[in-house]
């Protein structure tokens, strides 16, 4: 894998055999005279590659911001229990749920300074990620985060209807900042971060987050949830 092509470093290293493998298929396919099936080959290869981009991010480095860890649309910001594996006990937080469709980028990022704690894999089922049910019924990873401020920061990559792994290579008692990579998920699926008391999320349901850069939240300000209309 060290002679790959140099474009392929614009994909994450876990799409290379995918993206290697739909290309090899195509060609085939065009070789064999069956041009139908080649366009169609051609069409998911594309496709592949698009999902496994891992662009550069340009992440906000003032102190207390929370960024999002994921790429895709806030799909709700509400009160709820975090993941029991983690052992932060029945208190409700903040959740704010971001979803991401089969087009958005899957590489998902740290979304605040601190030292992993503990994290957790949990088998489940595979329902539309974009179903309240899905935190509690899907097969999830859930990883729990110590700020430098002391406050414990909840995240956890929820398999979707299409995801049938959740990839997460955070090691427990590393230090990390904020928007660096973590995990990935594939293919379609949401990430949920709980925000500890008195932090407040300064996203809307409906907006679009970007993974590394998009702030929905700040250890330092005292602004309550913000809403949101279309316009």
């Amino acid at each position: 894998m060290d002679n790959l092509p140099p474009i392929l470093s614009y994909f994450h290293k876990e799409g290379h055999k995918f993206i290697l493998g739909f290309g090899a298929v195509t060609v085939l396919l065009y070789l064999s005279g069956m041009d139908l099936l080649g366009v169609v080959g051609l069409i998911l290869t594309i496709w592949c590659a698009y999902f496994f981009r891992d662009p550069e991010r340009v992440t906000p480095l003032k102190e207390g911001l929370v960024v999002s860890p994921a790429d895709g649309v806030v799909q709700s910001v509400c009160e709820a229990v975090p993941p029991q594996e983690l052992g932060l006990g029945d208190e409700m937080r903040t959740r704010v749920s971001i979803f991401m469709n089969v087009f958005d980028v899957h590489v998902n990022r740290v979304p605040v300074d601190g030292t992993l704690v503990r994290q957790a894999y949990t088998p489940g089922k595979f329902l539309n990620a974009s179903l309240e049910k899905a935190s509690v019924d899907n097969e999830r990873h859930a990883l729990l985060l110590k700020s430098a401020s002391g406050r414990e920061y909840a995240f956890v990559q929820i398999a979707g209807l299409i995801a049938r792994r959740i990839l997460c290579w955070a090691e427990d008692g590393k230090e990390y900042k904020a928007g660096e990579r973590f995990g990935l998920i594939r293919f379609g699926s949401r990430v949920d971060v709980y925000l500890p008391s008195g932090v407040h999320a300064l996203v809307c349901v409906g907006q679009r987050a970007v993974a590394g850069e998009t702030v929905i939240a700040n250890e330092k300000t005292k602004e309550l949830s913000r809403e949101g209309e279309i316009r």
